[in-house]
């Protein structure tokens, strides 16, 4: 017998809000970049900070300010990111920073890109409901993401790089929560 598997993307605001909330802690998030087609890669360890927002804080109203949406408090919910990171081949400090994330129907606000400081933004769905996919366009280049949590204790992302349909880089993560 055959069996048909139906695959719904969703894009339910309740969903987001709860994969922040099952978000929201420190992790320990072990990462390998692969540079297409050489296949150089490029180990990285961070520690990842992630705190829930709530509708209406002042981070939020901030955001939507940033990307001039007419209402401050439209943002249902989002999460500030923290991370310091470190290159484990060099033993060296990679970077450390922040941004913050907002969400309003389908679509994910940033007040800052992947490469750039500037406000972006990226569609988001479910394929499943532990699993957020993201798509981010700006100045030429792609990046889908896939985030899944794994239990209350992990977390596995997927970043692949593309600019004029060409993969570029390839990120994957290994995340495992600390606190």
């Amino acid at each position: 017998m055959t069996s048909l598997l139906k695959i719904v993307q969703t894009t339910d605001e309740s969903q987001i809000s709860e994969f922040f909330q099952e978000s929201e802690g420190k992790w320990r998030s072990q990462r390998r970049y692969y540079t297409l087609p050489t296949g150089e890669t490029k180990e990285i360890e961070s520690i990842v900070t992630i705190n829930f927002l709530e509708q209406g804080c002042d981070e939020l109203q901030k955001l939507a300010q940033m990307h001039d949406l007419s209402d401050a408090g439209i943002l249902i919910c989002g999460a500030v990111v923290v991370w310091e990171s470190t290159d484990v081949l060099k033993t060296k400090k990679e970077s450390q920073g922040s941004t913050i994330f907002g969400v309003m129907g389908n679509i994910l606000y940033r007040d800052r890109g992947f490469a750039i400081s500037k406000p972006v933004t990226a569609q988001y769905y479910f394929s499943n409901p532990k699993t957020l996919c993201l798509r981010t366009e700006y100045n030429g280049s792609v990046f889908e993401e896939e985030l899944k949590l794994i239990g209350s204790k992990y977390r596995t992302r997927q970043t692949i790089i593309s600019r004029a349909g060409e993969q570029l880089m390839i990120g994957q993560y290994l995340e495992n929560r600390i606190d």
